[in-house]
């Protein structure tokens, strides 16, 4: 008899430290840093909500409480994904932001 799986599967993914400059990323046992100059819309968003993500795949992460997806590769290799955004009516607010797998 099998047994049913309780939960969903997830994998290792923390944030381990916000700076002034960025944050650091646990991913599967290696430390990724994004900065802020390079994620802007994590910029000034309060610690709770950024220490709330997922990874739902091997290459994907997201914010459920930003609604902001990440492709790891577009962490590891920001350069080949130019940003694309524009600041909203209200300031702090983004609009269109696009980094590859970015909503």
């Amino acid at each position: 008899m099998k047994s049913a799986q309780l939960g969903k599967l997830t994998s290792e993914v923390e944030v381990t430290n916000i700076s002034k400059h960025g944050f650091w990323l646990l991913l599967d046992g290696r430390e990724l840093f994004l900065p802020f100059a390079e994620f802007p819309w994590f910029r000034d968003v309060p610690g709770g909500k950024l220490l709330n993500v997922e990874l739902p795949h091997a290459h994907h992460l997201y914010w459920p409480d930003l609604d902001v997806d990440l492709a790891v590769e577009s962490i590891e290799h920001p350069e080949r994904y130019p940003l694309v955004s524009k600041m909203g009516p209200h300031k702090g607010t983004w609009i269109g932001k696009t980094h590859f797998g970015v909503k």
